[in-house]
């Protein structure tokens, strides 16, 4: 599910590091360049990854603007091509391989170690020439006002690859992930940032540190628009820059989907409680039993527009993103080229419009659980939870 896609899956990062200023095109384009993802359909490596375009993974030049730049917004591609052998085919061949060569040496019983293991690497290369490359892809959008990068996958493996081959293409750079306690440092801005400091329980600044320290900032989060959704009006206010004016109202609201978890001396306890919920009874008892709510589907809603997604809220990954969608112009008087153009930008607009959304409801969280008033409201809430 890439980017362009109705229901995608994201999270974000800050580039941070030497950036050259003035015009980023010739910069970008160079580096990009020299990190271009290079076929292996021909050859018998296992794996080849690198950059292509965003609408055609087929190409891999970034010689001309149109392959990567649109307004302010880098786009690219990861692409990794990989040959993988399954164990049982390798060890049936190698069986044959072992067999050929004693029936030829009839002065040996067994296959000598380093002789096995000549084989066993003739085996594996004769295998990998056979074998077609698998492409996998993932996008990315960088915008270059913000500094913020969007990915479109959320395993930790593939997390990993686009970090690493990011730095080593934009040599100076590094990606640093906008996890709950960083997106709370945006968020909240200077107002909150005496208390939201107060309140962090990490003892460095390392990324690791502050998301293990501060899950306390998902838990709540989550346990207090619960309580919302439950007990409150679901109305809130835009708070934060983006395409929807500030002041105007939206809704948000869990609902269909709750996992619950609890560390004990028995080991992580996990539930999961799906399907639309009218009074959350089993969440609110596993609640009021020390589990902690870890993610849920959230609903925002601005006037006919609805973006629904899977909020993770360790990391505040954005699973199963659903965004209004965005159509493509198709017919035989239409330029592709352009209409593609047109579609990323509105694509782009709608996305960063739920962003917007959440982080104005981010925030309003915020301002109550890091203000002077949060010991009334956790009482109301855990009354609530009590059944009182």
């Amino acid at each position: 599910m890439g980017i362009l896609s109705t229901t995608t899956a994201i999270c974000q990062f800050r580039v941070a590091g030497d950036i050259p200023s003035g015009d980023l095109y010739p910069w970008i384009a160079e580096h990009l360049a020299r990190q271009a993802f290079q076929s292996i359909d021909q050859g018998v490596a296992e794996q080849s990854v690198g950059w292509v375009h965003l609408d055609d993974h087929r190409q891999m030049s970034f010689d001309v603007p149109a392959a990567f730049w649109r307004d302010h917004y880098v786009a690219f591609t990861l692409r990794r091509d990989q040959r993988k052998l399954p164990a049982a085919l390798v060890k049936a061949y190698l069986q044959v391989a072992e067999h050929e060569h004693l029936a030829a040496s009839p002065g040996l019983n067994r296959v000598p170690k380093q002789k096995r293991e000549e084989l066993k690497e003739a085996v594996r290369l004769n295998l990998l020439a056979k074998t077609l490359p698998v492409p996998s892809t993932w996008d990315a959008v960088w915008d270059t006002r913000t500094g913020i990068v969007t990915f479109t996958s959320l395993s930790a493996p593939i997390i990993e690859l686009f970090e690493t081959q990011f730095k080593k293409t934009f040599e100076g750079t590094r990606l640093v992930a906008i996890h709950p306690y960083a997106r709370a440092e945006a968020v909240g801005g200077e107002g909150l940032k005496p208390a939201l400091e107060q309140a962090n329980l990490a003892t460095s600044d390392a990324a690791i540190d502050l998301i293990r320290s501060n899950q306390w900032l998902g838990w709540d989060f989550l346990l207090w628009l619960l309580h919302r959704t439950m007990t409150d009006s679901s109305e809130y206010r835009v708070g934060q820059p983006g395409p929807a004016l500030a002041g105007e109202p939206f809704v948000a609201y869990l609902n269909d989907r709750l996992v619950l978890m609890s560390a004990g001396e028995a080991g992580t306890q996990k539930i999961t409680v799906a399907g639309p919920q009218d009074h959350f009874r089993e969440t609110r008892t596993a609640l009021a039993h020390g589990k902690r709510i870890t993610e849920s589907t959230l609903y925002l809603e601005k006037e006919e527009n609805v973006w629904k997604l899977t909020l993770k809220g360790e990391l505040f990954h954005f699973a199963s993103l659903k965004s209004p969608k965005v159509a493509i112009e198709k017919g035989d008087h239409v330029d592709e080229v352009s209409e593609r153009e047109a579609a990323f930008y509105e694509r782009m607009y709608v996305l960063e419009q739920g962003l917007q959304l959440f982080d104005s409801l981010y925030g309003e969280f915020l301002t109550v659980r890091l203000g002077a008033g949060w010991g009334e409201e956790l009482a109301r809430i855990e009354g609530w939870l009590a059944g009182e």
